[in-house]
């Protein structure tokens, strides 16, 4: 059974018959202006969608995100054309062409879930429905027993016609209490959560590589000076014996470059981490309720006029 609360879970869903086939879309629930039970469903059938066809909901259950049936298909978009824009209501007639078309017994509408296994004599429907088979006895009977049948199909004709008048017409589900219907829609929030997205990490080994450094090196050369004999070295000059063989000899020298490393410090390195924030555009579906109003006139008083109200009416 098909609760108010579920109604606007399943509007714009699936709708599948008892063979897994789908009809086609929900788009209107009818409710029982007596006990505010969800009674039809229309869905969009034909090519396209191009029309909507009345399903019992009472025998219907509502599957994860689609809507299943105890009819099929075919027999669903045979169903008795019914005018939808009929101000929200089914009339009397209307009601009757589609119980038989289903085979729903009208005695029934009226029975809770519970009752319609106890019997015709049981519940609300049960005593509208002997009402009405006492009146249609006693309009067979009027010949035989004129003042007692006459009577008796007297109040059998009006507790049908009551019966009748209080269940024959089904207001839209969209759920009222007063005057005013309440609009709703859905609003996306969106969140963010922390993930993992990698690892970085330090690590140290040695390479070597060549240098090159330009170092200045010395070195010693041998050059021979010869100077003449002067008054001031000629004392020096004739020290000596006059003519003798000597020798004298010179060490030289030179630089040459000698490498050695030394370890040092240079710096110090560690890892840190830093947030950047970016802006990302994130997308998703929401639904809206539109809210239409209509007016019914009289040829003679006009055309008949619609107003929609909605964020996005008028558009």
């Amino acid at each position: 059974m098909i609760t108010r609360e579920e109604i606007s879970i399943l509007l714009d869903h699936p709708v599948y018959d008892g063979d897994g086939n789908r009809i086609g879309e929900a788009k209107h629930v009818f409710l029982d202006d007596a006990s505010g039970r969800p009674e039809w469903v229309t869905v969009k059938t034909g090519l396209f969608g191009s029309s909507e066809s009345f399903i019992p909901i009472r025998d219907a259950a509502l599957v994860q995100d689609h809507l299943e049936v105890p009819y099929r298909k075919d027999k669903v978009k045979g169903a008795p054309n019914v005018d939808i824009d009929a101000g929200g209501h089914l009339s009397m007639d209307e009601e009757h062409r589609l119980y038989d078309y289903y085979g729903i017994d009208w005695g029934t509408v009226l029975t809770e879930p519970g009752e319609r296994d106890q019997g015709p004599g049981m519940g609300t429907a049960g005593t509208a429905g002997a009402a009405g088979a006492a009146g249609a006895a006693g309009t067979a009977g009027t010949e035989g027993m004129p003042g007692t049948a006459g009577t008796a199909g007297a109040a059998g004709t009006a507790g049908m016609a009551e019966t009748a008048g209080t269940t024959g017409r089904r207001g839209e589900a969209r759920a009222r209490d007063d005057d005013a219907m309440t609009r709703s829609e859905e609003r996306m929030h969106v969140g963010v959560e922390r993930h993992e997205t990698g690892r970085a990490r330090l690590r140290k080994y040695v390479v070597t590589e060549e240098v090159q450094q330009t170092v200045p090196l010395r070195h010693e050369e041998v050059r021979v000076e010869r100077e003449p004999i002067t008054e001031a070295n000629r004392g020096d000059a004739m020290s000596g014996p006059d003519l003798s063989e000597d020798e004298y000899e010179v060490t030289l020298h030179e630089e040459r470059p000698v490498v050695e490393t030394e370890a040092v410090p240079v710096e110090r390195v560690r890892l840190s981490t830093e947030e950047k924030t970016t802006d990302e555009t994130v997308r998703g579906r929401v639904r809206k309720e539109r809210i239409e109003a209509e007016t019914e006139m009289e040829d003679d008083a006009g055309p008949r006029g619609r107003d929609a109200s909605g964020p996005d009416a008028g558009s």
